[in-house]
């Protein structure tokens, strides 16, 4: 850690200052490797839960993939609550100085806050969600009021550790050091990213629905947003690219690995005996969108941001239209029914038909898909202008 001492020490500041200082930054770099496993271990909880609903169905709370969920949380929730405690009574002043005040007293990174406001909200949504099902039965859709909450603490404990690598990039004046952080925060941004497409996935997770302008719509509300801040804020040299990618490989390991298990409903009725728990559909393909970002970010700068902005959603729609248009029929093609790819895997409550390789929701006729297109180029836009203005903010976070 003595290459980072400089992120903190002073000019001219004493041996002794020095050491402080290298204290400091070792806590916080054990603090956001901390945070960023456990929030890697809430995207992998999320997606095997979503998997063991679709597989198994409704189980008891002390399924596998909902403590994998909590411990996580708790983990990051005490990892920052320690943090603030020592910062408060025990802290050095290097280490204060990159604090935040809560209540005019407790004293912690902006980030750890954030995280143990996330705990909270995941640990209170477990009886809210066992009560739930208790008196409403299964959920019909993902978006319940219980998983809501759910979501919610889900992100506050993502942003916190973003949060927590994107000051300790800002601050260090190290290269190499920030280039580790970068990719530490690209982890934890791409981790954003997956639970973002699982909020959608039910609208634009799958091959049957990329003919219709709804996809293209709602991609363009969610995406942009993320991919234009973090593009705005990471170090890297192309930083929605890697966002773009990590996502993919999170989505890709997660679903070549939950195929490997055998497993079998247990809920009643069932319509589609499955004998192996089913995936999370294939990734979205947006490293091409991210790849378009990155060169319009780099060739605009940062002081047209409303055009740029402009540029963004239109580029955004046209290169997901451009891409996922013809993705969608080898999607729905015998070529992609394999483990590589893992499609026509469905619920083992869903009435299998030829409705497994139609295109759903299509626009009636050639100009609604024109207004429906160029309705979501205004959303990612607008999402866009978002991200610009977040991610600016995000750039100047060093606490």
């Amino acid at each position: 850690m003595a290459t980072t001492v400089s992120t903190y020490a002073p000019a001219g500041a004493t041996k002794e200052g020095s050491g402080e200082a290298a204290g400091a930054v070792a806590i916080v770099d054990w603090l956001i490797y901390a945070v960023v496993f456990s929030s890697a271990c809430i995207v992998a909880g999320l997606l095997w839960d979503i998997s063991w609903h679709r597989t198994i169905g409704r189980d008891t709370f002390w399924s596998p993939p909902h403590i994998l969920e909590q411990i996580a949380a708790i983990v990051a929730g005490l990892s920052c609550g320690y943090i603030a405690l020592r910062t408060t009574f025990a802290g050095s002043a290097e280490a204060r100085s990159t604090s935040v005040r809560f209540w005019r007293f407790f004293q912690a990174p902006l980030g750890a806050w954030v995280c143990i406001w996330g705990t909270i909200m995941m640990i209170t949504s477990a009886p809210f969600d066992d009560w739930w099902h208790n008196a409403y039965g299964l959920d019909v859709k993902i978006l319940s009021p219980p998983h809501m909450v759910l979501a919610a603490g889900m992100a506050g404990i993502q942003v916190g550790a973003m949060l927590m690598v994107l000051g300790a990039q800002n601050r260090t004046d190290r290269e190499a050091d920030r280039r580790r952080y970068a990719y530490i925060f690209a982890l934890a941004a791409a981790i954003v990213v997956v639970m973002s497409s699982v909020i959608i996935q039910e609208e634009a997770a799958f091959g049957n629905s990329m003919h219709g302008s709804g996809f293209y719509k709602v991609t363009g509300i969610v995406f942009p947003i993320f991919l234009v801040a973090f593009g705005r804020a990471l170090k890297l040299k192309w930083p929605a690219t890697t966002v773009a990618l990590v996502y993919m490989a999170i989505i890709l390991l997660t679903m070549w690995v939950t195929q490997l298990f055998p497993a079998q409903a247990k809920l009643a009725p069932i319509y589609n005996p499955v004998t192996h728990m089913v995936p999370t559909p294939f990734p979205l393909l947006l490293v091409f969108p991210g790849m378009a970002i990155d060169l319009l970010m780099r060739r605009f700068g940062e002081n047209r941001d409303w055009m740029l902005s402009i540029a963004i959603g239109v580029a955004f729609v046209a290169v997901m239209l451009a891409v996922h248009w013809f993705w969608a029929e080898f999607l729905l093609s015998p070529a992609a029914r394999n483990f590589v790819f893992g499609v026509d895997q469905w619920d083992y409550s869903s009435r299998l038909g030829p409705w497994r390789y139609q295109y759903w929701n299509l626009d009636r006729g050639g100009f609604l898909l024109a207004r429906g297109l160029l309705v979501a180029a205004v959303y990612a836009t607008v999402s866009a202008r978002l991200g610009l203005w977040w991610g600016a903010g995000m750039s100047r976070i060093k606490r």
